[in-house]
């Protein structure tokens, strides 16, 4: 795919990493010559029609955010049938690259970048706007540690009529808030506790309940045992 023009102005170069709703690719926008991030939207199984309305959804999301700590949304196009995200390209590591690679944080670093992530996290609160899967694949790393909460792919505002099918989860279970893994409904302090876990992950090397085991036993200490130290 690279070389393709998407929308008849981005231009994709090469992949640049994995959305929870895609793959992401660094591109040029050849109306503004700048660099893009341009993510092609897919569904999820089951679904029919809903690629389109969840990329809108999420460009409707993150657009009504004006935030430097969250990744910013330019456009959204339709592209052979598909919808693309246009999204800030910011030169990053996420997170989860960061603790592979390097090992686990330092308190003071990770307590720093995870503020920046609470300060757009709080805004998008004010706006009625949750993430939903706060993680470390989540949460671009720059240049002196400057960073970017991204993928609202499966963000929704409080308003928005749910476009996930029943007994399907969104989110990554390893980061879920009790009432998430018991069925409730998100809230904002849902994306608190998930930046909790990240945060103990960051510094610990794995989430509070590790992510060995299916889904639903992970699920199930989640809910019946305590937090780890």
């Amino acid at each position: 795919m690279s070389g393709e023009l998407i929308g008849g102005r981005y231009e994709l170069r090469r992949p640049v990493g994995q959305g929870g709703m895609g793959t992401v690719w660094l591109g040029t926008d050849q109306t503004l010559h700048r660099d893009v991030a341009v993510k092609r939207m897919g569904s999820l199984p089951g679904e029919t029609s809903a690629g389109t309305a969840r990329a809108m959804r999420e460009a409707r999301s993150a657009a009504a955010m004006n935030h430097r700590n969250a990744v910013s949304v330019y456009d959204v196009v339709d592209h052979e049938d598909a919808p693309w995200l246009v999204m800030e390209y910011f030169p990053s590591r996420t997170l989860a690259d960061i603790i592979r690679e390097d090992g686990p944080l330092p308190p003071d670093r990770a307590g720093h970048i995870a503020a920046q992530v609470a300060d757009a996290l709080a805004d998008a609160h004010k706006l009625g706007i949750m993430h939903r899967d706060v993680k470390p694949g989540n949460i671009l790393v720059g240049d002196g540690d400057h960073s970017k909460i991204s993928d609202f792919g499966i963000a929704r505002a409080e308003l928005d009529a749910t476009l996930t099918q029943t007994g399907m989860m969104t989110g990554t279970p390893a980061y879920f808030a009790p009432e998430l893994a018991t069925g409730d409904d998100p809230t904002p302090a849902s994306d608190v506790w998930a930046l909790g876990a990240t945060l103990f992950a960051a510094v610990e090397g794995d989430p509070p309940y590790g992510t060995k085991g299916n889904p639903l036993q992970l699920l199930s200490r989640i809910v019946q045992e305590p937090v780890p130290r």
